[in-house]
């Protein structure tokens, strides 16, 4: 990975963080980019290419939350979120609205550039066949994910966002179909080593990714769970270049 072509982009209120962290990051190599609130993220977002976002929840006017919830809809930019607040439920409510990872304040500029790092690797080295001869459709119940552009497209040809995670997490089923997977093999296969806050949010992904395929939570047909075991894609996936 070439960080030295990554462009960040730092939404803090905070002037003195995001001076030090501007300062931090391009003494190592990372071109930065800051802003205030959301009109100034959105701003940076239609001026430039933008490969990573370092967000503060605590924000005036619409918060971290509701400006990740709201970059989802139509991006998949990775982010780290920011909080002054630790406790497991921000991480999960971070990790609801689409956020790649999670950093509680007080935190190190050291540990969030190896924080930032390790999630553009997550984002660059997808799982699967890394080949050019690797399928670029997998189809399933009428549903198709399409590998080169990372697009999940409904059966009747609506396009559905997906966060890098849950992309992640659907190409592993997809690739191991009507198996079922443990939480520590998905978390394995998706992140990897380089696992972070998220290691056991495996099940709030797959609840994410079956609301996404409007598969009942309390009856689910695609995305089963196997008690005891993990989770099993119930259903035939075809591949095609």
């Amino acid at each position: 990975m070439n960080i030295q072509e990554d462009h960040i982009l730092v939404v803090d209120d905070d002037p003195e963080i995001r001076h030090l962290l501007k300062t931090y990051l391009e003494k190592n190599g990372l071109r930065v980019t800051t802003a205030a609130e959301g009109s100034g993220m959105w701003k940076a977002l239609d001026q430039a290419r933008i490969d990573l976002i370092v967000l503060d929840l605590m924000l005036p006017g619409a918060d971290g939350m509701e400006l990740c919830r709201t970059l989802r809809v139509h991006s998949r930019i990775p982010v780290i979120m920011l909080t002054a607040r630790g406790d497991e439920m921000d991480r999960i409510l971070g990790l609801e609205m689409g956020a790649d990872d999670y950093l509680a304040k007080p935190f190190s500029a050291r540990e969030l550039l190896a924080r930032i790092k390790v999630v553009l690797r997550r984002t660059r080295e997808m799982p699967g066949d890394p080949l050019a001869d690797a399928p670029e459709k997998l189809a399933f119940s009428g549903w198709t994910l399409n590998t080169r552009t990372q697009h999940l497209t409904s059966p009747v040809g609506v396009v559905v966002p997906l966060s890098n995670l849950e992309y992640q997490l659907l190409h592993v089923l997809l690739t191991h179909p009507n198996r079922a997977l443990t939480r520590d093999q998905l978390l394995d296969l998706t992140q990897g080593k380089d696992s972070g806050p998220f290691d056991r949010s495996i099940d709030v992904l797959i609840g994410r990714l079956r609301r996404r395929l409007g598969d009942d939570a309390k009856q689910p047909e695609l995305i089963k769970t196997v008690r005891g075991r993990g989770y099993l894609l119930a259903s035939k996936v075809l591949s095609t270049h």
